[in-house]
């Protein structure tokens, strides 16, 4: 596995407003849009392209276009924020969603929901914005393979060495895309410094 963490100076502009505790839930939100806009542009980078003709208004050039699917599948629920500025990046891209709540006491995911499109043949990107334990990322991970998943890409906001560690484990192959590798977990299992809940400030639920 690949860790590939954006240094931008936007990637680390949006994430300290996204750290601070006086950020509000509307600005949290539009923040959140724009470091996924970075991620994902980040995440893409290596697709597959093909080369072709096109008319200019003076000639004819040749151009790239993108060569192959694009499957989105953000983890419920606080992936969800992410999903928006993918469609805006690639209308074409096909949608899934996996539903995991975890256990506040043991931090172990239960699945609720899933829906998925064709996945083979596409480059699938996992949305969630918090990679702590890892084992939500890795349980859904291992769903979309079982689904025909073949190449993965986990977009992530922050991660934790510890959830690092874990998704390499179980799914070695899988790259992560992240604004930062934070310090550790804490006893509860939240990512140190880390931001809060994520799903909470952005929906304003705390």
């Amino acid at each position: 596995m690949s860790v590939t963490v954006v240094h931008h100076p936007l990637a680390s502009h949006y994430l300290g407003q996204l750290r601070d505790v006086n950020t509000m839930p509307e600005q949290f939100r539009r923040v959140s849009r724009l470091m996924t806009t970075l991620l994902v542009t980040e995440a893409t980078k290596s697709l597959p392209t093909k080369r072709h003709e096109v008319e200019t208004p003076l000639t004819t050039t040749r151009v790239e276009s993108l060569d192959g699917g694009i499957a989105a599948v953000p983890i419920l629920r606080a992936g969800l924020s992410m999903l928006e500025p993918v469609l805006d990046l690639f209308p074409d891209v096909a949608v899934g969603y996996v539903g995991l709540e975890r256990h506040e006491d043991t931090a172990i995911a239960r699945s609720y929901y899933m829906k998925l499109p064709k996945l083979e043949g596409r480059t699938t990107m996992v949305l969630d914005p918090m990679l702590a334990t890892g084992g939500s990322a890795a349980q859904a991970i291992g769903r979309l393979k079982a689904a025909g998943a073949q190449s993965c890409i986990m977009v992530c906001v922050i991660a934790s060495p510890e959830g690092v560690s874990f998704l390499n484990h179980q799914h070695p192959d899988v790259t992560i895309v992240t604004a930062s590798v934070d310090e550790c977990l804490n006893d509860k299992k939240y990512i140190v410094p880390g931001l809060g809940d994520f799903g909470d400030r952005l929906y304003g639920t705390l």
